[in-house]
């Protein structure tokens, strides 16, 4: 077993390694290690349709269980590892046995982060969203006439209030920042996102942090605002970020900088141990970052399966991204780090429009609402580098093809 590689973690990005080296032919014997006890499965769905009953478990899941016995792939469920020895090549799990590696990956993704102990984190009724069990948990709490406090206005908070609202909950989000998605997203996104959920009920309030969770015997029942307001409640749900995880990569004596540290060929600072996805931090135009999405776990895990089977090629994001809120598709190219200048497109089909982000004259991302063919577009443009004259964008008259030309 002197070629084994062994993956931390069955998520999206885990399972992809897996499966792009059995495409390329590699036959090394390959042990995925996942926490959960199920079958590697999508996780954006979860949040919609599964939470809504519209979508079984099962079509979830990227495999029926013979694809793993028919492709050489062990694999190893509600086994959570307790350390990486790199002297020794060994994974040690929790339950005291070792598996041998000559090749590791990492991708163990990503916490959310929870409210404090010390301001009702710890009640009950209040979740995080995740993984399977924190949607089964939900699903039992999202009853019409509920009242929901979400604490978090990014995508991961506007997200639950649609399903919430269309579940037929009383809902209220609160958002610290001066406005929803201050971190990811552009004002005008921002005020265009805000209108399509106060148009369907849901209560915002910006500039307005927690002060603490009141519980009645352990459980949730209201929460004192920032502002002084005390608001009845019957469940929470904070998305407030996430953390990664990163701690068997530190412990390990891996380069950690709030994720695991990975070159352009997704090697950490240890060239057996490869690290991908939610918690990898990779070089984006000389900045740091973590790409969180579903298509940067893929698309690294893919490039990394490349290179252990013997290629050369570096991984180079092309970054998007998606959001569906109630009827409303928000599509995401490119990446807007640092973007200095924002150009509005309206589209001659009503609800529909993007926002062109600039830096420094150069086209660098575009967040299409309801609108297919400026992603469409704009996604075309980043991958072949082709310049947008901010001032042309902004006409309607202007037909997008053209810009291919």
């Amino acid at each position: 077993m002197a070629e084994r590689l062994v993956i931390i973690g069955a998520g999206q990005a885990g399972f992809a390694l897996a499966a792009k080296l059995r495409a390329l032919k590699d036959e090394r014997p390959i042990t995925l290690v996942g926490n959960e006890p199920v079958l590697p499965y999508q996780r954006p769905p979860l949040s919609k349709k599964y939470l809504l009953g519209d979508m079984d478990f099962d079509r979830l899941l990227f495999r029926p269980e013979a694809w793993y016995g028919e492709n050489g792939v062990e694999i190893r469920l509600s086994t959570p590892v307790e350390a990486i020895d790199r002297d020794k090549r060994v994974v040690k799990l929790f339950d005291g046995s070792e598996i041998s590696y000559e090749t590791l990956a990492i991708a163990t993704g990503a916490t959310p982060r929870r409210l404090p102990a010390a301001i009702g984190g710890d009640l009950e009724g209040v979740y995080t969203m995740r993984d399977k069990a924190d949607a089964d948990r939900l699903a039992d709490e999202m009853k019409p006439g509920h009242r929901l406090l979400i604490i978090g206005g990014g995508y991961i908070g506007l997200e639950a209030a649609a399903v919430a609202r269309k579940l037929g909950l009383d809902v209220t989000l609160i958002e610290m920042a001066d406005r929803i998605l201050a971190r990811v997203a552009a004002r005008e996104t921002a005020d265009a996102i805000r209108a399509i959920h106060e148009a369907e009920g849901v209560k915002i309030h910006e500039r307005t942090g927690l002060t603490r969770l009141i519980g009645d015997e352990g459980r949730v029942k209201a929460a004192e605002l920032s502002d002084g307001r005390v608001i009845d409640v019957d469940l929470v749900i904070v998305g407030i970020g996430v953390i990664p995880n990163d701690r068997l990569a530190g412990d390990a004596g891996l380069e950690v900088q709030n994720g695991i540290v990975v070159d352009d060929f997704g090697r950490t600072s240890d060239p057996a141990i490869f690290a991908m996805g939610d918690c990898a931090v990779q070089d984006w135009d000389g900045e740091q970052v973590r790409l969180e999405s579903v298509q940067n776990a893929v698309d690294q895990a893919e490039a990394i399966a490349a290179v252990i089977a013997g290629g050369s090629e570096p991984y180079r994001p092309k970054p998007w991204f998606w959001s569906d809120q109630y009827d409303v598709k928000l599509q995401i190219a490119g990446f807007n780090l640092g973007y200095d200048q924002t150009v509005l497109r309206l589209s001659t089909r009503e609800g529909s429009l993007s926002i062109w982000y600039f830096r420094k004259g150069v086209f660098i991302a575009v967040d299409a609402i309801n609108d297919a063919k400026a992603y469409v577009t704009g996604k075309k443009l980043l991958e072949l580098g082709r310049p947008v004259d901010p001032v042309s964008i902004a006409d309607p008259a202007l037909e997008l093809k053209s810009l291919m030309a």
